[in-house]
């Protein structure tokens, strides 16, 4: 195995320790549940899954098309008019049973990171399948629960697999940045080292130089006097000729 697939695993290990173990524990399993319907308690299996309640609302459905050829309605128009709850009046379910059955479907969010899917199904409005009065319909209906379980937990997975390699890749690009950050701020660093001991070496010349030019102008400001004096001589000198 090489190191990426590793390093991924770790990733998803990661994420998936920071959650409870009961949470954990109850995630893309089939469970006895029960669902609010008109102000009674009605029997459903319900499945919690990592995403959000319209990924798994989403994936139910597609999911539910494809294997059993159920359409459940209850989105609207272009979203318009979406129903809480999802529903399919008399369809065939052979694998539930040989009678034709209302199919219903609730999905919530009992978390941020969690979606809760609840599926129940009555043969007409007031016979719904239950775990006692209807026990062999209503494990056939968990079945189907626990299938779909199995295949949105392989979907979210495949999910969290894509997400930890763009992760990986985004960190490594990351770290290829920083390293080329670090190498290009050491050379600037030395460059601006070997500029300020290069200015250190002139700003020291610079004084010397400063200091010979400071002893040089204070002759040259006696010879200026000196030299001063001398052409005043020669004027004064010329004046007393042109008056003789």
């Amino acid at each position: 195995m090489t190191k990426k697939p590793i390093i991924i695993l770790l990733l998803l290990g990661s994420l998936l320790a920071v959650l409870p173990l009961s949470a954990a524990a109850q995630l893309y399993e089939a469970r006895n549940g029960s669902v609010n319907v008109e102000r009674q308690a009605r029997d459903a299996v319900q499945v919690q899954t990592d995403g959000s309640a319209q990924w798994l609302r989403d994936f139910w459905q597609s999911w539910l098309k494809d294997t059993y050829n159920i359409r459940l309605k209850g989105n609207g128009m272009l979203g318009v008019g979406k129903k809480d709850v999802l529903e399919a009046q008399q369809v065939p379910v052979s694998s539930v049973s040989g009678k034709m059955l209302n199919f219903y479907s609730i999905i919530v969010a009992p978390t941020d990171s969690t979606a809760q899917l609840s599926v129940y199904a009555a043969f007409d409005k007031t016979s719904y399948l239950s775990a006692t009065s209807t026990p062999s319909e209503y494990a056939a209906l968990r079945n189907i629960a626990q299938s779909f379980a199995a295949a949105v937990r392989q979907k979210a997975y495949r999910e969290q697999l894509v997400a930890a390699e763009e992760q990986l890749r985004a960190s490594e690009k990351e770290k290829e940045r920083l390293a080329k950050d670090v190498t290009n701020l050491q050379t600037n660093t030395a460059a601006n080292l070997l500029k300020i001991a290069t200015l250190q070496k002139q700003n020291e010349a610079n004084v010397l130089q400063a200091r010979q030019d400071s002893v040089k102008l204070v002759r040259n400001a006696q010879e200026l006097e000196l030299y001063k004096q001398r052409v005043q001589r020669r004027r004064d000198q010329l004046s007393a000729l042109d008056r003789k």
